[in-house]
């Protein structure tokens, strides 16, 4: 049993995942760092041991249940324990990054493949899910925890626009999860919610995007570190309510 509280976050060995980790690990948490990768990048462990934070790696597809079912078994006999879970792993699936905001509605609708509506909601929607499903019982067993599903402002119905469908659908059923398990978890010290991280400068958002990682991590290390009494069941994009 550890006494380290532990955060798992998926997707994290790169871009915002990773700055979430280190985060975290910053506060003192032993962060679980989560890809589909073989192993940790050298860059990346070669940062955290030069800071001296603590951390483990897992290669985790969150598409494959099996793989999902090890992490959560990993954490109950190496820590007994987990206390956060951030959803980052995702891909963008419509083909394109774009160079302007006003660019983001390439790729039409009427040319976008149900096989690739059904490889985004795999990984982007359903790898949220299974991995809830394994992480969330060690969190009810202790009556704490805190829940990040990473959506996105293209998820929004009260402004959703043409293009970039499968994404844009995979984002919008992120936040539906969100509020079924905040639901289901009510009263028993889990928060879960949804954030935005707004368009940021890695792999996925392109080098033209608007924010840093360390502004785009903001609101999610927020919300992953939030006291008792904060809300759950919510959006949030920068700290603040975002319209669903």
């Amino acid at each position: 049993m550890s006494d380290e509280m532990v955060a798992v976050i998926t997707g994290a060995n790169r871009g915002l995942g990773l700055e979430f980790a280190r985060q975290l690990a910053g506060r003192g948490y032993r962060v679980v760092i989560t890809d589909r990768d073989d192993r940790i990048s050298d860059e990346a462990a070669a940062s955290f041991e030069r800071e001296g934070l603590a951390w483990n790696y897992e290669r985790v597809d969150v598409t494959a249940d099996s793989d999902v079912a090890r992490i959560g078994d990993a954490l109950r006999q190496n820590f007994g324990r987990a206390d956060v879970l951030i959803n980052n792993a995702g891909i963008q699936g419509d083909p394109g990054i774009p160079e302007h905001p006003e660019d983001f509605a390439i790729g039409t609708f009427f040319k976008a493949k149900p096989e690739t509506a059904l490889r985004t909601m795999n990984t982007n929607a359903l790898g949220a899910f299974r991995m809830c499903q394994a992480v969330i019982p060690l969190m009810r067993k202790r009556g704490y925890g805190r829940v990040v599903n990473i959506a996105s402002g293209m998820g929004q119905l009260a402004d959703m626009k043409g293009g970039w469908a499968c994404y844009r659908m995979s984002k919008t059923a992120i936040n539906a999860l969100t509020r079924i398990v905040a639901d289901e978890v009510k009263g028993e010290g889990i928060l879960v919610n949804s954030a935005c991280p707004g368009w940021t400068r890695t792999q996925m958002g392109g080098a033209t995007a608007t924010r840093s990682v360390e502004e785009g991590a903001d609101t999610i290390v927020w919300l992953a570190t939030l006291p008792d009494d904060g809300p759950s069941g919510g959006f949030f994009h920068d700290r603040k309510p975002y319209a669903w």
